[in-house]
């Protein structure tokens, strides 16, 4: 990931109330690279991002192809998109869980599937909240603006107890748990669990086990010191490098290797 340019970034936790709806804040600044391309990664949150003095410039999605976007909020998908830049980009992502699809949208996960969509379309003080961000001089007083506008934001809306406990098991193993295990230990049908779950989360239970584990697989890799792939396989529940070697072909579009060679400009769905 070596390049000319400079890089600078910090990351927060959100505010006590909204940490069961947001994962986490990540403020980014990238300038002086190479103009390119970079490749955003499927993650198992939505992702919601904040633009500073420029736009997001996808120049490639499955679904939508080339658009442009001040501020964004998009689903859950398994595919990669192509984010093009000038060499510059200065923003915040948000990563939001599927309860925060309820609590700060009012709309199940499914409701954004894998689209991308302007910001305002499902959180009405999305203007507010760019004007202020990019008013504000440094990273900790643009999350405190963050903090206020969603937390007022939220609303009472909670995704379905048995469908958050399905969720939470087959997200944080990863794979290692069968859906019908889990459908056996909520109690429900193995059909009834992925009818529900695809409803409200817009994967089905077996593609969001791989995308978390395909995401924790692109976390240890886009360190600064990559480990071993076959370490890095065990780690995140592959049957073997094999095995992962083929997820992050068809969810990257690129080996763990090439990936690593050729993305100079790690922004965006990648903490700096």
């Amino acid at each position: 990931m070596a390049g000319t340019g400079t890089s600078e970034g910090a990351t927060r936790a959100p505010s006590a109330c909204l940490r069961p709806f947001v994962a986490s804040y990540d403020g980014y600044r990238m300038s002086g690279f190479e103009p390119g391309t970079h490749i955003g990664m499927p993650s198992p949150n939505l992702t919601v991002i904040v633009s500073i003095d420029s736009r997001l410039e996808i120049a490639d999605s499955p679904r939508q192809g080339a658009c442009s976007f001040g501020t964004l909020a998009s689903g859950i998908s398994a595919e990669p998109v192509t984010i093009a830049h000038d060499g510059n980009q200065h923003g915040i992502q948000l990563s939001f869980t599927p309860a925060g699809a309820r609590a700060l949208f009012g709309i199940p996960a499914s409701a954004l599937g894998d689209w991308m969509v302007d910001l305002a379309e499902v959180l009405p003080d999305a203007a507010e909240l760019a004007d202020r961000v990019a008013s504000r001089p440094d990273w900790n007083s643009r999350f405190d603006v963050v903090d206020e506008i969603l937390g007022r934001c939220l609303r009472e809306q909670e995704v379905e107890p048995t469908l958050s406990e399905a969720w939470r098991q087959l997200v944080e193993n990863r794979g290692s748990v069968r859906v019908a295990e889990v459908a056996r230990d909520i109690g429900w049908s193995r059909r009834h669990l992925i009818n529900r779950y695809t409803a409200e989360f817009g994967v089905t239970p077996k593609d969001s086990a791989r995308i978390a584990r395909f995401h924790r697989s692109h976390q240890l890799v886009r360190r600064a010191t990559m480990p071993r792939l076959s370490d890095v396989a065990t780690t995140c529940g592959y049957y073997d490098q094999a095995h992962m070697a083929r997820d992050w072909r068809d969810l990257a579009g690129a080996s763990p290797t090439q990936w690593r060679r050729e993305e100079k400009f790690a922004f965006v769905q990648d903490r700096p």
